[in-house]
């Protein structure tokens, strides 16, 4: 069972895992909600904060499938927060106050939304998600994004876009210089940062590799 996965909280993901989800989109499947609750729980362990919120946060941080593509994008993590607020509500030893929390972490976790973390919690969800753009895994869910909305690899008469403005609505490694290589730059905790750090050698390694083999 996957909820065992989510050790020691999986009573808690056993719950929300139902409601983690939707659509089918494979870049924001339950395989991620693992990985950023790898990464928060490692951040967690050094950085300190509300274990059970900052797990139910990322149970529940993309329960509102938004597509990259679609003008709503920017509103995708406060749906999230209204629904996870509304399934939080339904037992009583999530107080408001604690509800509240999971919804500010949500809601301001989303690159696209903008908003700063305020909360601990919030700004460890915020840097779990964030490595999961970056790095290895980040590359791999840059393509595979950019096959599902139709995307092109790249523009063969351009790929480093020397002589053109770049569109990462066309060509998929136009995403790492619009976005990818900028997020590495903003992480909010000591821990994450030193991960990002990483990751983000990694990414830039892997579009260095990529680029001479094309």
């Amino acid at each position: 069972m996957i909820a065992a996965a989510f050790t020691p909280y999986d009573d808690l993901a056993e719950w929300l895992l139902p409601h983690a989800t939707e659509g089918d989109d494979g870049s924001h499947d339950v395989a991620h909600i693992l990985r950023v609750f790898k990464n928060a729980m490692r951040i967690h362990a050094v950085e300190g904060g509300d274990g059970p919120v900052l797990a139910a946060a990322v149970l529940l941080h993309d329960c509102v499938s938004v597509e990259k593509n679609s003008p709503h994008r920017t509103q995708a993590s406060r749906l999230a927060a209204e629904k996870a607020e509304s399934i939080l509500a339904e037992r009583e030893e999530w107080s408001k106050p604690r509800i509240e929390a999971v919804a500010h972490a949500i809601l301001t976790h989303s690159f696209s939304a903008n908003i700063a973390p305020e909360s601990l919690e919030a700004k460890i969800l915020q840097d779990a998600d964030r490595l999961d753009a970056i790095g290895a895994v980040g590359a791999a869910r840059c393509f595979y994004i950019a096959g599902r909305l139709g995307s092109a690899l790249y523009d063969p008469a351009d790929p480093e876009a020397k002589d053109r403005p770049l569109d990462d609505k066309r060509f998929a490694i136009d995403h790492f210089q619009t976005k990818l290589f900028k997020l590495a730059d903003g992480f909010q905790t000591e821990t994450g940062q030193a991960l990002a750090r990483a990751r983000h050698v990694r990414l830039q390694t892997l579009l260095s590799n990529f680029l001479d083999e094309i």
